[in-house]
């Protein structure tokens, strides 16, 4: 037991040491905070007439040069470091950002010069921006003497993007990125098998479907089935790391375009519907391409990698003497979108591109098709069958009314599967 006079001499000390204690984690809990939030407020409060020119447009216009580490647009997703940065300083201002792709430094510059982007998102030489009358603020790396560019009497953007930018921030976003290129083709899917039955010719529950969106696009159904096992697997809740979701994955963004509404995505009828609409709309970007096999590459690779980066594709082909109508020519720059010498070329308007992976979406689309017994005189000489209404609506028959023995789902012969009323599925 402590004695009194000891216990006397040992509470100031005890107290001492609490209030260092707790002095001590008040600080660490200080140090431990993002260092950006400091920067978040200083960026938001700041005031100008130009900082209130881009909140009030509700967009912040960037101008940077395509490419893997800068801006890319993979399946919908913007995509980079460049971007990435962009994005983060426009959540202080509680604005979208938009951009627009130069070909060169040249036509990047001009853009900021002229008004026609806010800034340049891109490490540009000090000494280039002094030159071009631009100033250099937020991302600057001083010791090489690069930075982002804007105009010269933009003081309070300027401010706001100084106060926005702590070191660390581009390296912590450069991981981020790097991370989500690594899990781009994660999917949440079950997959299910891609036959049920060959003997029977039934390839999923799912071909009465499939079989409804063949007349809407005048495809073989059974390339609409091999496109859906390469898209989901046949699962209807499958959803991806960037939000596309059911059997065709369709991302939110073209789910707003072909008006499917969100609480409808994971409907399997639904989800078809709206792809069969989307495919149609594909194929009238290439009607000039008479082969229908051929044209169905096109509508594939526009489907993955967007139809932007494929009429780039077409374009490079033309330019160096290829056939803009023939998948292996145009394939060949789908692939090769990932290189600078044709992503940067002047006739690429989309800019980078992982062009690999649109080419070998097609081919396992292509190759499982003939494995289900697929061929080009299985396609349909018509594109808009008589069972659309003149609007572009599906008409459909009066579904039968449901009685005791019905049944969710069933397994049909090929021969039921064709009177099979797809509201059942």
């Amino acid at each position: 037991m402590l004695s009194p006079t000891f216990s006397m001499r040992l509470y100031p000390f005890l107290f001492c040491t609490l209030l260092l204690a707790a002095t001590g984690c008040k600080e660490k809990g200080q140090a431990d905070e993002p260092a950006r939030n400091g920067a978040f407020a200083k960026a938001k409060e700041t005031e100008g007439p130009n900082v209130q020119r881009i909140v009030d447009s509700g967009e912040l216009i960037v101008a940077t040069l395509s490419g893997p580490d800068t801006y890319f647009d993979y399946q919908g997703q913007p995509m980079g470091l460049q971007y990435a940065l962009c994005e983060d300083f426009a959540a202080t201002l509680g604005v979208a950002v938009r951009v627009v792709l130069a070909t060169d430094t040249t036509q990047l510059i001009r853009y900021v010069q002229t008004g026609e982007a806010d800034l340049a998102a891109l490490p540009l030489p000090t000494a280039l921006s002094q030159k071009s009358k631009l100033r250099t603020a937020g991302y600057v790396n001083e010791e090489k003497q690069l930075g982002w560019a804007l105009r010269n009497n933009e003081t309070d953007l300027a401010e706001a993007l100084d106060n926005w930018y702590v070191e660390g921030l581009g390296q912590r976003l450069q991981q981020r990125e790097q991370n989500r290129l690594q899990t781009r083709r994660t999917v949440k899917r079950q997959v299910h098998a891609p036959f049920i039955s060959r003997e029977k010719g039934i390839i999923s529950t799912y071909d009465a479907l499939f079989k409804v969106a063949a007349q809407q696009t005048g495809w073989d159904w059974r390339l609409i089935a091999a496109q859906c096992y390469q898209e989901s697997g046949f699962d209807p809740n499958a959803v991806s790391w960037a939000g596309a979701r059911g059997l065709m994955q369709i991302m939110p963004g073209t789910a707003r375009h072909l008006s499917l509404p969100e609480e409808q995505v994971f409907q399997p009828k639904a989800n078809m519907m709206a792809a069969a609409r989307y495919i149609r709309e594909l194929q009238g970007q290439f009607a000039s391409i008479q082969d229908p096999e051929e044209r169905a590459k096109f509508v594939l690779a526009s489907y993955n990698g967007g139809l932007g980066h494929i009429q780039d594709a077409q374009a490079l082909t033309r330019k160096h003497g290829g056939n803009p109508s023939r998948w292996a020519d145009v394939g060949y720059y789908v692939k090769n979108l990932s290189n600078v010498r044709f992503y940067r070329d002047p006739v690429v308007r989309h800019g980078y591109m992982i062009g690999s992976e649109t080419y070998d979406y097609v081919e396992s689309i292509m190759n499982r098709w003939r494995q289900y017994g697929g061929n080009v005189s299985s396609f349909s000489s018509r594109t808009t069958p008589s069972t659309l209404l003149p609007d572009g609506t599906e008409h459909t028959r009066r579904p039968h009314k449901p009685n005791r023995f019905s049944k969710e789902r069933r397994i049909l012969s090929p021969e039921e599967l064709k009177g099979e009323n797809p509201e059942n599925i």
